[in-house]
């Protein structure tokens, strides 16, 4: 029997095991990571003038906190953290803003790529990778760009698109848009009602009128905490502290999401043969780091674990795997190390069902 197999005879016992919640743990938490967070970002800024150098340190040592912020957001979106789902919800939205995220809209993305994860044909991946067919029809130009923007050290400049830029900028042109056809949709049909115009309106950048509202939310708090902090602490410390900070701690996030199912051999499925347990064993990595960083990371190295349950709390993912480490033998295991090299593998391959690097994808093009 294989382990996909043996996943699901014992599943039901894994999930009454360890999906056991506590609020206290999701507190404390909470408390020792929000409380240096604060503490942190208040040095970073006080610093600023009296030293450059411990400024730069301080929102160093932000960012690590920031990564976990915005696991413990991660967690709250699966309603996982806290056994009170309103502690979740609220704790998501706190933990949102800090992030620069609208965490229950973010929740709905990330929750479709636990349903589909390992199906290529249907999600890609945070770096939106190509098909070795569609990469063959670029040109060679198209092919260099596509190769250059997965860069690595392009990771803090996607992260602050991600995390800073585009929640505001999609909130805000999705509101005018909105807005524009409300306006044109009364003065064409005066006798509709404003409330079966809304009803009717749909937009690309949000689905239903929950996650506009949430969207709303993020922005409004996290704009009025911009212009308080900017007028207390001026805005050249505060923003150059909270960009930085925020843009290196969502290059690891979008980095070490990518090299949990982007690495050598990654399952990579379609529609048609695709299988949820397989994919969360071979197409799900377990990041051996260093402890600290484990810490950092809310033990999100334990991926494998999340796929198989993601209701199960990061306080307990380790336990699991302990326990039932002879079901995952057959895990990849990525040191930190090898993070720079699981990134090259940015191709999928439909036919051999696996993700791939250029340089495979060359090999296997100069064979034939």
């Amino acid at each position: 029997m294989n382990s996909p197999d043996k996943i699901k005879e014992v599943l039901a016992d894994i999930v009454r095991k360890y999906s056991c919640k506590s609020d206290a743990k999701a507190l404390i938490q909470n408390l020792n990571t929000l409380i240096p967070y604060f503490v942190l970002f208040y040095l970073a800024i006080v610093s600023w003038e009296t030293s450059v150098w411990l400024s730069a340190i301080f929102t160093l040592l932000l960012s690590f906190f920031t990564v976990r912020i915005f696991m413990l957001m991660h967690d709250c979106g699966h309603k996982s953290l806290f056994k009170t789902q309103l502690y979740n919800t609220l704790d998501g939205v706190l933990t949102g803003v800090l992030v620069g995220m609208p965490q229950y809209v973010w929740a709905q993305h990330h929750n479709y790529h636990h349903a589909t994860n390992g199906n290529w044909q249907k999600y890609r991946g945070p770096l939106n990778i190509l098909s070795v067919n569609e990469y063959k029809k670029l040109s060679s130009f198209k092919q260099h760009r596509y190769r250059g923007l997965r860069n690595i050290l392009l990771g803090p400049i996607g992260a602050f698109l991600y995390f800073i830029f585009n929640p505001r900028f999609t909130w805000i042109l999705g509101s005018l848009q909105f807005a524009f056809n409300l306006v044109k949709k009364k003065i064409q049909n005066p006798g509709d009602s404003f409330t079966r115009i809304m009803a009717a309106y749909k937009s690309r950048f949000w689905n239903t009128s929950k996650e506009y509202l949430h969207m709303t939310l993020n922005n409004i708090i996290l704009l009025v905490i911009w212009v308080a902090a900017s007028w207390f602490f001026g805005a050249a410390a505060f923003f150059t502290v909270y960009i930085i900070s925020l843009s290196l701690a969502g290059a690891v996030a979008l980095i070490i999401f990518t090299v949990q199912h982007n690495f050598e051999g990654s399952y990579a499925s379609d529609n048609e043969r695709w299988d949820y347990n397989t994919a969360a064993l071979k197409g799900t990595s377990f990041l051996t780091f260093p402890k600290v960083f484990n810490w950092f990371g809310a033990d999100i190295v334990y991926h494998h674990i999340h796929h198989i349950s993601a209701g199960i709390p990061n306080y307990n993912l380790a336990a699991c795997h302990q326990e039932y480490a002879y079901l995952f033998e057959e895990v990849t295991r990525i040191k930190l190390g090898g993070v720079p090299g699981a990134l090259k593998y940015i191709l999928w391959d439909e036919d051999g069902e696996r993700i791939i690097s250029v340089k495979q994808y060359n090999q296997m093009n100069s064979s034939k």
